[in-house]
């Protein structure tokens, strides 16, 4: 495939992916102060984006992110109410993908100048979203840092905004998710995401300033669906849908699920891969299409197929493992509690990921 490497991202998954991989080794020595106590972490789930810890026999998950640069959608709108939908669907949705059940978030926003409403917009918002996914906010800070924090010009307040979440394993498992018990010829179904989540949105922003300038955000939007949204602002400032909620129905219905992926930065096959275990591959030949957003930026941007597939989600914000004669039960739970969801492909014995998609044929090794 091409090099990770794109200039108008602005930044190299590799060098993240290595950086993260370095960071987490360091965290990984200190596991050993938690030995046979209480928050003893476990060890074998490397490559995962949240992490078990155990207090006697309650074992529960543990997941921190933030929503990046989609903090200056809401900037350049003055809109903060959708924006907690992404950050709690960022650490939310790591959890329940290693078959966590979000329980309790807290959350920090650092700001340059402190505005009053715009925070009660972004908490309203966090309070929507918590109560959509059964989470209770029980903890938080507001940090005022002056021109340490930067952002849009023109916007009231300047911020960042990061959670951390917790969890619990669901009951009907006896240790997380990872994939370790998938096999070849598993079937992989997709969950439809409405939205480009809270990631790669660097590439995007970059790829707007060029075409239309410093205020990209105002340039009428002449997606295929247009009718949805006035300008470029609005089409990617819509957010995150949270599948937490969906994944803990159908783990107390039962379905067996041996894996599953929530595609976040690094695009479909990057995060898939963290759950292909053992030498495992797939071919995902029947994945939702990407979103009228995403071809109309690379159409006028001239982004690459293979650029934008690394980048974002193209239309898929979850991939899930599951065994072929369990696979249209999960799709019909999927659809029972509001989601869209399709067979997307199949596991193979053979390492590397294949897309096979409107624009061609994509590999991954």
């Amino acid at each position: 495939m091409n090099n990770a490497q794109t200039p108008d991202a602005g930044y190299s998954i590799d060098l993240g992916n290595a950086a993260s991989k370095n960071a987490y080794n360091w965290s990984k020595k200190t596991f050993t102060t938690r030995a046979g106590l209480p928050g003893e972490p476990a060890r074998d789930l490397d490559g995962g984006f949240s992490n078990e810890i155990r207090f006697g026999q309650e074992r529960l998950g543990i997941s921190s992110d933030g929503i990046g640069t989609k903090i200056e959608l809401g900037e350049r709108l003055d809109k903060y109410d959708t924006l907690g939908y992404d950050l709690v669907a960022m650490t939310a949705d790591d959890l329940i993908a290693a078959g966590f059940v979000p329980t309790n978030l807290s959350n920090i926003i650092d700001v340059n100048t402190l505005d009053y409403d715009v925070v009660d917009e972004m908490m309203r918002g966090l309070h929507d979203a918590c109560m959509f996914s059964k989470i209770a906010i029980t903890g938080g800070e507001i940090a005022e840092l002056g021109n340490r924090i930067g952002g849009f010009p023109g916007a009231r307040m300047n911020f960042n905004w990061c959670s951390t979440a917790i969890g619990v394993l669901h009951p009907s498992l006896d240790k997380p998710l990872s994939g370790d018990t998938a096999q070849a010829g598993d079937a992989v179904v997709a969950l439809r995401s409405p939205s480009f989540r809270s990631n790669g949105y660097s590439l995007a922003r970059k790829t707007l300033q060029r075409l239309f300038g410093d205020n990209w955000h105002t340039a009428p939007y002449d997606g295929p669906d247009a009718d949805q949204y006035a300008t470029w602002g609005e089409a990617l400032l819509a957010p995150s849908l949270i599948y937490a909620p969906a994944l803990t129905a159908v783990l107390d219905a039962g379905l067996p699920l041996r894996g599953a992926a929530h595609i976040t930065g690094g695009g479909v096959a990057d995060n898939f891969k963290r759950v292909l275990k053992n030498g495992l591959g797939a071919v995902l030949d029947n994945l939702f299409a990407p979103l009228p957003a995403m071809q109309r930026l690379c159409e006028v941007g001239g982004i690459s197929p293979e650029t934008a597939y690394l980048y974002w989600n193209m239309g898929n914000g979850m991939l899930l493992v599951t065994a072929p004669e369990a696979a249209e039960a999960l799709v019909q739970q999927l659809a029972q509690s509001g989601y869209q969801a399709q067979m997307a492909g199949y596991l193979t014995a053979e390492a590397g990921v294949t897309l096979r998609v409107a624009a061609g044929e994509l590999r991954y090794a």
